[in-house]
């Protein structure tokens, strides 16, 4: 038997070319995505005082959830770009001309783009939910060291909101000798209460903290009255409330993208559980599998929008796989809402844009590799007339429209500037013939013409006269100096 030799040198000339993009479109989006997620950020940051490292541990928690939308839109347009290069470059014609078609090319694309999509479902899968975990430890860490480092010996600490704390001394254990707390909490008198001792307790998994004090008085006043109880051990409970929201997200609270793939499970399968929050539990299920699925399909999609440039020829292929891109994750936000609204099946609902894409992509690839358009011909001249009649027209219209206020700010522009010029100009005067000079005419910066004046007034005022030019532009039009 004769054993099938795969082109490897080809295979892995298109790779190297699919993946330099693919990694200067993944630096370029990931720049944007993280401008626009610092911002919101900071706010933690300044509110929890966090210091360089800690804000690079939060960072990192936050790092897989933007690759969950990076990756795939750097996935696509890495391929689109390569095959527009390699048609502009006549590559592709020469691959063709040795006679290797796009489905020779084609394992490249997908071996790329597969592990691109392993990749998306790694930190979909894996690295998200537990990113969301470890953010939500580090945010109650932090709140607790805020407070750990609010509270020092003999000073009043407010770290604790309406509670007001002063310790006396603190020991090497922690523990708190000498307590005073005033607490303001839904109040308008506070609750005194002082103490011999005490410590502090944190319960990460109820973002609380508790203060337990012993051998004390709580001192509570109430109008007249005034009520005075002894006790040996006494808790005030204290829920965290740190500035802990990212950009509208609670990242202290638990929640659906916390969980594992097994919680969700397990979750929707509660007994009693309704039928819409089953239907929630279940579409995170999928979510974290179809969007990896959809980006390796998105990848594929990007060959041959890639191969519709030539030389000489706009470059259709990025905007309209951005177009797509959008379009996709409009489909898919649709779905998953009607899906949670129980308005669609489960499955099919969850899965519909990936086989809707899945069949465009077939259908595009189709007629690329026949070298037909990317639409059929009728409906091409249908769209073309569209744009004639209804696109074109008002596009046309628009840039009139800013042509025209352009044109006018420049000749205003133009204006303010003549006359402000024009009223800056000095009148130049001939210290021997005893005249003066407008600024424009001809003999203004004569040999002569040693004396300056700030305006007609006081040239003639000075015994000097206008030329005979002058005395004409005076007459037509008087300067504003003369006014």
């Amino acid at each position: 038997m004769s054993r099938i030799r795969l082109p490897l040198l080809l295979y892995s000339y298109i790779a190297t070319e699919l993946l330099a993009p693919f990694f200067a479109s993944f630096l370029i989006l990931y720049g944007v995505f993280f401008l626009i997620r610092l911002i919101p950020l900071l706010d933690v940051v300044l509110g929890l005082g966090i210091g360089f490292l800690d804000f690079i541990r939060l960072f990192s928690y936050i790092f897989p959830h933007m690759l969950l939308y990076v990756i795939p839109m750097a996935g696509m347009i890495g391929v689109i770009i390569a095959f527009t290069r390699l048609t502009n470059d006549r590559e592709i014609l020469a691959l063709k001309a040795c006679g290797i078609s796009l489905r020779h090319m084609l394992p490249s694309v997908i071996l790329v783009a597969g592990a691109i999509s392993l990749l998306t479902g790694f930190f979909s899968i894996q690295l998200i939910p537990a990113g969301e975990v470890a953010m939500r430890q580090l945010m109650f860490q932090l709140a607790k060291e805020k407070i750990d480092k609010g509270l020092k010996e003999k000073q009043f600490t407010e770290a604790l909101g309406d509670l007001v704390v002063y310790v006396d001394n603190i020991d090497d254990q922690e523990q708190w000798h000498g307590v005073y707390v005033s607490d303001m909490r839904n109040r308008q008198q506070p609750i005194i209460t002082m103490a011999r001792d005490g410590h502090m307790v944190a319960e990460v998994n109820k973002m609380l903290v508790t203060i337990v004090l012993g051998n004390g008085t709580l001192h509570n006043t109430d109008g007249l009255d005034n009520q005075v109880i002894r006790f040996k051990r006494y808790q005030l409970q204290i829920p965290l409330k740190p500035p802990t929201r990212i950009d509208g997200d609670d990242i202290t609270t638990i929640g659906r993208g916390s969980m594992t793939q097994a919680q969700l499970l397990e979750a929707a399968e509660t007994p009693g559980q309704s039928p819409r929050k089953s239907a929630r539990y279940m579409a995170e299920y999928h979510h974290r599998m179809v969007l990896p699925v959809g980006c390796f399909i998105l990848s594929l999609l990007g060959m041959p929008l890639g191969l519709q440039a030539s030389p000489g020829k706009k470059a259709i292929g990025i905007p309209t796989g951005l177009g797509l891109f959008v379009l996709y994750y409009i489909v898919y936000t649709v779905a998953q809402v009607m899906v949670e609204d129980l308005l669609l099946p489960l499955v099919p609902g969850m899965w519909a844009p990936n086989i809707i894409f899945f069949i465009l992509t077939l259908y595009v690839f189709h007629r690329v590799e026949q070298e037909r358009t990317l639409l059929p011909q009728p409906l091409q001249e249908k769209l073309g007339e569209f744009q004639h009649r209804l696109i074109s027209p008002i596009s046309s219209r628009c840039k009139d429209l800013v042509h025209k206020i352009l044109s006018r700010r420049r000749s205003k522009q133009k204006e303010d500037n003549a006359t402000s010029a024009s009223s800056n100009l000095f009148i130049h005067a001939n210290s021997l013939s005893m005249v003066f000079h407008l600024p424009g005419c001809e003999h203004y910066n004569c040999e002569n013409c040693t004396i300056q004046f700030i305006n007609v007034e006081v040239a003639e005022q000075a015994g000097f006269t206008a030329c005979r030019f002058c005395k004409k532009l005076l007459l037509e039009q008087p300067y504003p100096e003369n006014q």
